[in-house]
């Protein structure tokens, strides 16, 4: 009986615990792995780009970077039987159009033996925000080389923004509008949060993942944390949550999970109503109304409370982290 219990508590264990995922080891010839004494001009100049293609490509946001990030660079492919363009494209972080553009191509058609330079794609970037679909910000942050410790992701909704202000087109003016607020209202550096979400299932990276955010949750919760907004009003009554970011929120917290090598739980993903306003100290369900934000919103994945938290959020990162593991193994 004992083995047996011990067998199930393995396994138990084996499920809910997610160690950090570590892509340093693996390399391909797309990939080049920052060395110490690198500069990105002298990486430009191996791979025959520019410093400022590096930058886009890879969604540098500043000329901070540290040993062990790795970039996406041009190599040249040697087409090999069978190979069609967009599995190339596919498998080395480009796209067929690119592809053909940069070799002068004038259709899709490929052959054995045929050396293509192959371009990795240009991210959409405005200043420092990086706009991305859920998939591209995991490819984009497991290239990540995060030296603070994260142990703590934070969920926040604008409230204001809402979806009444929100159309296809505008993220980038709602992002600088949120950023000189924070800047010139609340007197912070920066933007507060690392991420944001919206209702079309975009997301943006904004602060840089080194740099904790800044905000009303107190300085316990950002010294280890990230910060997301979810763009919208999910107080109950106003704003329903559109399928597309909720899979979005989902998927973002789940890779941040393997990245981090975090467990959900509410020490590991947490709101913003479970902190006090005044002191800065975690609370849970025990803050009084005067003392607490309803952030993320009582409609949030069932509503702000722990108890919601463990019945409709946690579960979904869970299932999530487990699909994704699976996929990248």
């Amino acid at each position: 009986m004992e083995i047996r219990i011990a067998l199930i508590i393995g396994v138990v264990f084996s499920l809910l615990f997610f160690s950090p995922i570590d892509t340093s080891a693996k390399s391909q010839e797309n990939i080049y792995v920052i060395q110490a004494g690198d500069a990105l001009p002298d990486i430009a100049k191996k791979f025959e780009t520019t410093v400022d293609d590096l930058k886009i490509t890879n969604g540098i946001q500043s000329d901070i970077f540290v040993v062990g990030q790795r970039l996406w660079v041009p190599f040249s492919y040697e087409v090999a039987s069978g190979d069609t363009l967009k599995e190339i494209a596919a498998q080395f972080h480009s796209s067929p159009e690119l592809i053909q553009t940069s070799n002068g191509l004038s259709s899709d058609q490929v052959i054995p033996g045929q050396v293509l330079k192959i371009v990795p794609k240009k991210m959409n970037m405005h200043e420092e925000h990086i706009l991305m679909t859920k998939e591209e910000f995991k490819d984009w942050l497991m290239n990540q080389k995060i030296k603070r410790k994260i142990s703590l992701i934070q969920q926040h909704h604008t409230w204001v923004p809402d979806y009444n202000r929100v159309n296809f087109s505008n993220h980038f003016a709602l992002l600088t509008g949120m950023e000189n607020y924070h800047k010139n209202t609340m007197g912070w550096k920066h933007i507060a949060q690392n991420i944001t979400t919206f209702p079309d299932g975009k997301l943006a990276v904004s602060r840089p993942l080194y740099i904790a955010p800044e905000g009303t949750i107190g300085s316990k919760a950002n010294s280890v944390g990230i910060a997301i907004e979810h763009v919208g009003n999910f107080d109950i009554g106003h704003d329903v949550m559109t399928k597309e970011q909720s899979d979005t929120i989902i998927y973002v917290n789940a890779v941040l999970s393997l990245k981090f090598g975090l467990t959900p739980s509410i020490d590991t993903i947490t709101y913003h109503h479970w902190w006090d306003l005044r002191n800065g100290e975690r609370v849970l369900d025990k803050g009084p109304d005067y003392n607490v934000k309803t952030c993320p919103g009582t409609g949030f994945f069932g509503g702000n409370s722990t108890t919601s938290a463990q019945k409709y959020f946690y579960p979904l990162i869970t299932k999530k982290m487990e699909e994704l593991q699976k996929e990248m193994d």
